[in-house]
């Protein structure tokens, strides 16, 4: 079996981490793990959790998404898969919010991606064979309150990859988008104390209320109790990734997708507790968010 050669952008903690050590850990060794991160002081957990894999299945390499110098040093490598995890969350009214916060978040979101794959795409397209697995979010399907930005800069994401897609079936490349519900992990927790330092005093007293008092009072509770864990959600990256193996090697596209397709509803759904599917109607949308104690009447 050939080993597949893998970029994974945002390996610093959380599921890119996770995914790293399992792509590593592969008994069968079919993939060599370029593991990256934009600020090399923080892969000490990254290299614990190694083991012996490291210079063997495993290399970090520091990768700056806001940087095309960066970006260009890791084109240099012939990937077979990329994987792009790096992100930035926000929340809070957006009176609250500076422009310059807000282009920080689709920058690194969305332009981030962009700039990725407009330097790896070439060689990709080229040997006509890769496949681009994107770590979007729920909120790339559906909003939710005080996450307009953040959502704003998924549904971006989202778009993209479903018209890109369309366009790197001539080259037989394939693009994968994994969109799972609360994952709890450091950058829950970043986002989490971000917003208990959000300065309200720019919004009106009845919007400042509704993120304190029912929002933000309720995040923790509400996230802890949706969420999934990072190992999980890199369980489903790598078995969508072993069944593209599969599938250049047997050929069995339509088993193949039917699996994936399922494997993916399944993280996305979160195990299919009835609390966590995608409501997709006014009415169930407006259930999902009353969690947060609004009520709409």
């Amino acid at each position: 079996m050939i080993q597949k050669t893998v970029l994974i952008a945002g390996c610093s903690s959380g599921i890119g981490l996770a995914l790293a050590i399992k792509l590593a850990k592969d008994n069968e060794k079919r993939f060599m793990v370029y593991a990256t991160m934009r600020n090399l002081d923080k892969r000490r957990d990254l290299v614990e959790a190694s083991g012996n894999t490291l210079g063997k299945t495993l290399d970090i390499k520091q990768l700056d998404v806001y940087r095309e110098q960066s970006i260009q040093d890791c084109g240099n490598i012939r990937l077979t898969d990329v994987y792009v995890n790096a992100g930035m969350g926000m929340i809070g009214s957006i009176e609250c919010q500076t422009l310059e916060e807000m282009k920080a978040v689709v920058d690194t979101n969305f332009f981030g991606l962009v700039r990725l794959l407009k330097e790896i795409f070439p060689d990709m397209k080229k040997r006509k064979r890769g496949q681009i697995v994107v770590i979007s979010s729920v909120l790339g399907i559906q909003g939710i309150l005080f996450n307009d930005i953040y959502a704003a800069s998924k549904f971006a994401v989202e778009g993209f990859c479903e018209g890109l897609a369309i366009q790197v079936l001539k080259f037989k490349l394939k693009i994968s988008l994994i969109e799972p519900d609360p994952v709890v992990t450091g950058f829950e927790k970043k986002v989490f104390a971000g917003g208990s330092k959000i300065d309200l005093s720019a919004a009106d007293k009845e919007t400042a209320d509704m993120f304190t008092n029912i929002y933000f009072r309720n995040y923790k509770e509400i996230f802890s109790s949706l969420g999934q864990s990072a190992n999980e959600v890199a369980e489903s990256c790598m078995f969508s990734t072993v069944l593209i193996l599969k599938l250049s090697e047997n050929h069995r596209a339509m088993v193949v997708e039917a699996r994936l397709n399922a494997k993916r509803k399944h993280v996305t759904q979160n195990k299919m507790k009835p609390e966590n599917v995608l409501f997709r109607n006014d009415e169930e949308h407006e259930r999902k968010n009353r969690r947060f104690g609004l009520d709409f009447k």
